[in-house]
């Protein structure tokens, strides 16, 4: 990686200047534009790997305002300082220009470039391809009527909306490439788009495109060999046309609402698909009356049928010994049968998961991806696993019937970057060795099994762990200290085991490396001794981020792994006695549960510094002391247990500052005076303050006396001031329930008891 060389103003009659990939670092040098004659300049970059090539000193206007003769220019991943109208001037002396990428298929945000797409880029006569997929552009698409001579047009990964029936397509007689995938265009498909006789790539997938696919029987272009239109929102049967285009390579409808009986015999038309997906319709394939002989795919390499309501194999794959992709999940697959297994030699990516597959687990040499979840397997994991998974980056087993002991060979899959062996009925200790491998290994979860044991200290310091779930297993012994080497975890469940600890020292580092951390299970163990927490002001996940984008509720996931892979997070929850099973978890929700436990002293006031907290529960200990007035400052919390304590005091009026709060419980301890007056306290069931002898006043049916018993009360100097309730008038606040943000993935949340 070198900065540029000077001095390219000496190649005054350079006309080609390709610099891409070239190693070259920095700011883009000015000589570059005192080469007037130039017709090609490529500085494109790939940011996956290098950083940015910048150009601010010169700016993009400095460097192009004399290249005039230019007629292709490749930018993609340059960072370019120019606002829109500006790079909108500073291109309008290339009058030549033919080709323009300003494209990075990276990040959404590298040129810097935003709003509408400018009507400046129809106006180039000459221009045959325009690519600026990945720049942040919203807004409809202009037309593009008048760019006659347009051979590319590539828009994808942006945020633009609308129809796309401002342009008049069947002008465009020479577009061989549409790429509008990936935003949030909506509106029917053009039917003009399929007759453009030279199309050979329409790709609008992951948009909002709805009606249904007409008939061109006899008009679609015949020289269509990619069509994408997966991921929206079409309807109707399938369209039969697509047998018609012989040339066709790959075709994805996947994730739309058509509905009715594939014809899968028509596919022998076409010989030439690489790619087939029909994954997550309504409609239903009866693959297995055809005969075997009747259809060959011989370039078929890719295939996903996930949700076509399969009750065999199809039986046409008993033919196919070059399948690299299959996707056979969420159907009604019972048994693993031959002709799958065929192919096992060449399958790299094999998902199965949400089937009823019973019997021993098949084996893949191969295979980088594997996912077996959610069927009735029921063998042992064979003693040698590691060594045919020794490609694999991905392997899940979860909710399945798995028994005896997780062999050591599992280490052996040096690449391995998320394990899921949850829900089985395992057994015996974690292997040591899973603990060392977590320089590639990013989740490991084992929860819901009959593991035993001790959790290893072995942990390195290049630690890649996000995931690590151990929950309901019969783990014993410390927390180990090595764990803080995991910096980048975000969700640590060690809960429901027989862990002897006191709260681990270690855990107090979580102000210098668990910045990420969101969730944190101990509960229903054996943790005892008192919270140290006041190192923890700075627990940044804990913090409020205001770059969370809270009006698109996203999920949990560990990612950034090197195979690109995103793992679903899913924890159990406690909140009022209820345990619940989260499977998808909102990126903003921040969990602590320590409950059931031998913990005591007062709870720690710097809880109250968590602002951004969702959940907090505490319940089940022997803390003593008042409640935290702090916990006021919980502005985002909706669910606070601190029940079966021994907490004294009254509760504190800062309490009447938490709008969300919906699930209270602050029964069996203590407390004592009357329950804040004129707050949504008081709406809440009885059960959330029952067993305090001296609390009173609404929801209890304890009335409050003028003069409330003191003597269980701590003093002024223990929790600051003695409120006088009955003096006091707040405003009421609003009850927004907790599945007003969390509905439709945990409907036990809903109600409080």
């Amino acid at each position: 990686m070198t900065a540029f060389p000077t001095r390219f103003d000496k190649l005054e009659n350079l006309r080609y200047l390709n610099l891409s990939e070239a190693g070259f670092t920095g700011q883009i040098p000015i000589e570059i534009s005192r080469l007037t004659r130039l017709v090609t300049l490529d500085l494109s970059i790939d940011t996956l790997f290098r950083t940015p090539l910048k150009l601010e000193k010169p700016n993009l206007k400095t460097l192009v305002q004399n290249l005039t003769k230019l007629r292709i220019l490749y930018l993609y991943g340059v960072n370019i300082s120019a606002m829109g109208n500006e790079w909108c001037q500073a291109l309008s002396p290339l009058t030549e220009l033919q080709v323009l990428s300003m494209s990075d298929l990276i990040r959404l945000d590298r040129n810097n470039l935003s709003g509408l797409i400018p009507q400046f880029f129809t106006k180039f006569p000459n221009l045959t391809c325009l690519s600026l997929s990945s720049v942040n552009f919203s807004g409809p698409i202009p037309s593009f009527s008048s760019s006659i001579n347009l051979r590319d047009l590539i828009l994808a990964l942006n945020q633009l909306n609308g129809t796309i029936h401002s342009t008049d397509w069947s002008g465009l007689s020479k577009l061989e490439i549409i790429g509008l995938g990936n935003s949030k265009l909506s509106g029917t498909i053009p039917p003009t788009l399929f007759g453009i006789p030279s199309l050979r790539t329409l790709s609008l997938s992951h948009n909002q495109f709805n009606g249904s696919i007409g008939d061109f029987h006899g008009k679609a272009s015949s020289l269509i060999n990619t069509l994408d239109l997966g991921n929206n929102m079409l309807q109707g049967q399938f369209p039969m046309f697509v047998f018609e285009l012989h040339g066709l390579t790959s075709l994805n409808l996947s994730s739309n609402n058509f509905s009715g009986l594939i014809p899968v015999s028509a596919f022998q038309n076409l010989r030439n698909l690489s790619a087939l997906g029909l994954s997550y319709n309504r409609w239903s394939i009866d693959a297995t009356t055809i005969n075997i002989s009747s259809l060959s795919l011989p370039t078929l390499a890719e295939l996903d049928l996930a949700s076509c309501n399969l009750t065999e194999f199809p039986g046409f794959l008993k033919n196919r010994i070059n399948l690299a992709r299959l996707n056979l999940s969420q159907n009604f697959l019972v048994r693993f049968e031959r002709p799958l297994k065929n192919i096992t030699s060449s399958v790299e990516i094999l998902d199965l998961h949400g089937n009823q597959l019973q019997g021993e687990i098949p084996i893949l040499s191969n295979a980088a991806y594997l996912d077996y979840s959610n069927n009735n397997f029921n063998s042992v994991l064979p003693a040698q696993i590691g060594d045919s998974l020794q490609y694999a980056f991905f392997f899940s087993l979860s909710n399945n019937n798995i028994q005896g002991s997780i062999p050591e060979s599992i280490c052996n899959s040096k690449y391995l970057e998320v394990l899921d062996l949850s829900n089985n009925s395992l057994s015996g200790p974690i292997p040591q060795c899973l603990f060392q491998m977590n320089r590639s290994l990013g989740v490991l979860n084992l929860r819901r099994n009959n593991l035993s044991g001790i959790i290893s200290d072995t942990s390195s310091k290049s630690c890649q762990l996000q995931t690590l779930n151990l929950n309901q297993n019969r783990l014993e012994g410390k927390v180990p200290n090595s764990l803080v080497n995991c910096k980048m975890v975000k969700l640590l469940d060690i809960g429901n085991n027989h862990i002897n600890d006191s709260f681990p020292s270690h855990l107090k580092n979580i102000a210098t490396g668990w910045q990420m951390l969101q969730i944190l299970n101990l509960a229903s163990n054996n943790f005892s001794g008192k919270l140290h927490l006041t190192c923890l002001r700075t627990w940044d996940a804990m913090q409020p981020n205001p770059d969370k984008n809270q009006s698109e509720l996203q999920h949990l996931q560990c990612e950034d792994l090197r195979s690109g892979v995103k793992y679903q997070d899913a924890i159990i929850i406690t909140i009022k006695g209820l345990v619940l099973e989260l499977v998808k978890i909102p990126t903003v929700f921040t969990y602590i549960d320590i409950s059931c436990n031998n913990f005591e002293g007062p709870i720690p006031e710097v809880i109250g510094k968590f602002n951004a907290l969702y959940s907090l529960n505490v319940s089940h200990n022997a803390f003593t002391g008042p409640i935290p007035s702090s916990f006021g400052n919980l502005l985002e919390l909706e669910s606070l247990d601190l029940s079966s304590n021994s907490l004294r005091g009254e509760i504190p009026l800062q309490l009447a500052n938490l709008n969300f709060l919906s699930c209270p419980n602050v029964s069996n301890n203590k407390l004592v005076g009357p329950i804040p007056t004129i707050t949504q306290l008081q709406t809440f069931s009885e059960a959330s303050f029952e067993n305090n002898a001296e609390l009173c006043g609404p929801p209890l049916k304890t009335k409050c006396g003028l003069s409330p018993a003191k003597e269980d009360s701590p003093s002024d100097s223990e929790t600051g001031s003695i409120i006088h309730w009955n003096h006091l008038s707040i405003e009421i606040g609003f009850l927004f329930p907790l599945y007003a943000v969390f509905a439709g993935y945990v409907f036990p949340f809903l109600f409080c008891l």
